[in-house]
């Protein structure tokens, strides 16, 4: 990875621009998942891509992980990790996710040093989201506004959590959960950065086009 990765994709003035999807992998990211995720990527509504796979010994999770990080780089898409700081400085990825039981923001940020994306979610929670931005993140993710089958959660916040948090702070968020072109409009109108979608766009037999159906509403 070199560092000719434009992270400012994450910074302010981003608002002015329309909103973006951040992908978030399938369980299984062998087989044709490559090819899959390419043909997603070189959309430019892509962002970023976060490998999220849960129970795979390291050692294989490197290996799957490295063509996927190379795709990325290859179209200027960020690559983060989920939960594991480890696993995001042995890929050299662009960043890392945390989950409110995965780490320290700061400890992360020393791991990982000051150009790496840290982003961490919040659920419903106005303070969680204060206190994540007061301890260094990059990033805030609120969810799930809708049900997902990727990651059930019984957090449901409203889109009016995202107009809070753009009103107040130059931290992007991101609106995860369930989101789909038909319910993704409030969210976008909101203030919603990013929309993080997985089973919206890898349950489709065409990435690309699942892609371009959020077209129209990113724009807002």
């Amino acid at each position: 990875m070199t560092d000719e990765f434009d992270y400012s994709i994450f910074a302010p003035p981003l608002r002015e621009h329309p909103c973006q999807l951040y992908l978030i992998s399938p369980q299984d990211v062998g087989g044709d998942f490559p090819a899959r995720l390419r043909a997603a990527v070189e959309h430019e509504a892509v962002a970023a891509f976060q490998l999220r796979v849960k129970g795979m010994g390291s050692h294989e999770l490197a290996r799957l992980a490295e063509p996927l990080r190379q795709i990325c780089a290859d179209s200027d898409t960020a690559f983060i990790v989920n939960d594991d700081v480890a696993m995001a400085k042995r890929l050299d990825a662009d960043g890392v996710h945390l989950g409110q039981e995965d780490g320290d923001v700061k400890e992360a940020r020393a791991e990982l040093g000051p150009t790496r994306q840290i982003g961490v979610t919040c659920h419903a929670s106005r303070h969680l989201a204060m206190e994540a931005g007061e301890r260094g993140a990059d990033y805030v993710a609120f969810g799930a506004f809708h049900p997902s089958p990727t990651k059930p959660s019984e957090h449901r916040p409203e889109p009016g959590i995202l107009s809070w948090w753009t009103s107040l702070f130059e931290l992007p968020c991101v609106a995860i959960g369930g989101i789909t072109p038909d319910n993704a409009a409030p969210l976008v109108k909101a203030g919603a950065d990013f929309l993080a979608v997985s089973s919206a766009i890898w349950g489709s037999d065409d990435p690309a086009r699942a892609v371009a159906a959020f077209e129209d509403v990113l724009k807002g």
